[in-house]
Parts: structure tokens; sequence; C-alpha cells
């Protein structure tokens, strides 16, 4: 299976945890926590642009962030399926799997370069 670079992968759940979280924020206004995936986000952008290949330490820092935005979104996911909101299961869900995808791309090239 072919997987994006790790720092393609940064980028695209960085911007999917951004245009997402503003979306949901937009839409849903009651609270400012709904603002937390977005700054999750903005500290992966950081990520992807001090990355360089090779560089462990920010890679480590980026997983890390990445699985934090994944394991805390389970908790609105099963506020949204409570509230049986369609929409707001699409948006949660998105950026889970967005961020699901992104760690395993990173855990798949970690694999690579120990071989």
């Amino acid at each position: 299976m072919y997987f994006l670079k790790p720092r393609k992968a940064a980028l695209a759940n960085s911007l999917a945890l951004i245009i997402v979280g503003l979306i949901s924020y937009y839409y849903n206004s009651t609270s400012i926590t709904v603002l937390i995936p977005v700054f999750l986000g903005l500290a992966i952008f950081l990520c992807y642009v001090f990355y360089e290949k090779n560089n462990k330490v920010i890679a480590h820092i980026c997983v890390g962030l990445m699985l934090l935005a994944f394991l805390g979104l389970f908790k609105p996911l099963m506020g949204t399926i409570s509230k049986s909101d369609f929409y707001a299961i699409l948006r949660v869900s998105i950026m889970q799997l967005i961020s699901l995808y992104s760690i395993i791309c990173f855990i798949s090239s970690f694999i690579k370069a120990r071989k």
C-alpha cells in the first residue's frame, strides 16, 4: 500500500484539523473548546514547517500531537453520536480518520528507517 511521506502526511493532518475545526466552530460556536483541534492542527503545522529528513525529534513530537488529536476526538464523537447529528459525526470522523492515516504514515516511515 502506498503511504504519503511523513512531511506531506503532517501537512494533510494539520490542514484537516484546522479547516474542519474552523467549520465546526462556525456552525457550532457554543463553546471555545471546539477550537482545540485547530490549535493541535497549528502545532502539527509547525512540525511540518520544521520537519527535515531524518529529524527524529520533530517527527516524534508530530506523531505525539497526532495521537493526542486522534484520541482526544473520541469523546466529541461519542457526544455527536448520542445527539444523532450526522454532520457533526462526519466532521469529527474526518478529523479522526485523517489523523489515524497520518499516524500510520509516520509509523511506516519509522519502520522503513529501521531496516
